[in-house]
């Protein structure tokens, strides 16, 4: 089945790629080392969002090129759906083409994205080195697509893209949750983030997190059945930052400008303007080896 993509998102984006100022990159003679993937998409999405610093450049003056690449991962997206779908053509066709308009936008947050790493890191020397580099922003970036094909019910192909990003990163986000403004995964290695999780603006976290569940609820008449389509993760407010080791689990609202220390264990509302930690560290023993 052919896909052809039909909308203006080409000429938006290249208007985009030709209003970029530094600390984005600008060069467009460079060329970066090849990175293999094991499906279509990443790519396409990393060279239609960040075209200079994934060996793009040519969609960058040309929105016919562009267009190309749109209805190349038009296509991937459309296999996707119809692998656990029958739709109708022209149906199917709508979809893809709101999904590929919906990637200016999806840039343009990207961009903050890459901003609040280059601030939150002191690491980062680069805004072309956190795009290219850092796992936390390639599951972000990812998360943010599959999340607008969660939101259009396209659940089970959006639980792709996510499987792969975290196969990729090691960062596990459920493309149902909802990822605010600025936002940075720092390091990544073992972040899980639950369905119905969402997450305010500047927010920060740091490896080996969980923003998961407490409690399940079984289904009403079902033996052994899990319901569904319940709040179960937490809320995250903005301006927080949450360390390395922490779970964060249940239904719970965590505040503004909050901080929760490594290893954490927040079962409970946290209130604006506070700072969680462990109060007690087990003591530390030692000896010489004989």
């Amino acid at each position: 089945m052919g896909y052809e993509y039909t909308g203006d998102a080409h000429r938006e984006l290249v208007d985009a790629y030709r209003a970029d100022e530094s600390p984005f990159p600008t060069d467009d003679s460079r060329e970066y080392p090849r990175r293999d993937f094991l499906r279509d998409e990443p790519l396409l999405l990393r060279q239609l969002l960040f075209p200079r610093c994934w060996n793009g450049t040519a969609l960058i003056d040309d929105p016919a090129e562009t267009r190309r690449h749109l209805s190349t991962l038009g296509a991937c997206i459309q296999t996707g759906i119809t692998a656990y779908a029958n739709r109708d053509a022209d149906e199917l066709s709508g979809v893809v083409d709101r999904a590929l308009d919906r990637l200016p936008a999806i840039r343009r947050t990207l961009k903050r994205d890459v901003e609040a790493a280059y601030k939150g890191d002191p690491a980062a020397t680069s805004y072309c080195e956190i795009i290219r580099s850092y796992p936390g922003f390639h599951a972000i970036l990812t998360h943010r697509v599959a999340h607008h094909l969660y939101e259009a019910d396209h659940v089970q192909y959006a639980r792709e893209l996510a499987e792969y990003a975290k196969v990729e990163t090691g960062i596990d986000i459920h493309p149902g949750a909802t990822l605010g403004d600025q936002f940075f995964i720092d390091h990544g290695t073992g972040v899980v983030i639950g369905e119905t999780a969402t997450v305010g603006d500047w927010v920060r976290i740091y490896q080996n997190v969980t923003l998961g569940a407490l409690h399940f609820e079984e289904e009403e008449g079902e033996e052994h059945m899990l319901a569904k389509d319940y709040k179960r993760h937490p809320d995250i407010g903005d301006h927080v930052v949450i360390g390395a080791g922490s779970n964060v689990l249940g239904p719970v609202d965590i505040g503004d400008h909050v901080s929760i220390g490594a290893n954490s264990w927040v079962t409970d509302d946290v209130p604006d303007n506070t700072s969680v930690f462990i109060a007690d560290h087990p003591e530390q023993v030692r000896k010489p080896n004989r």
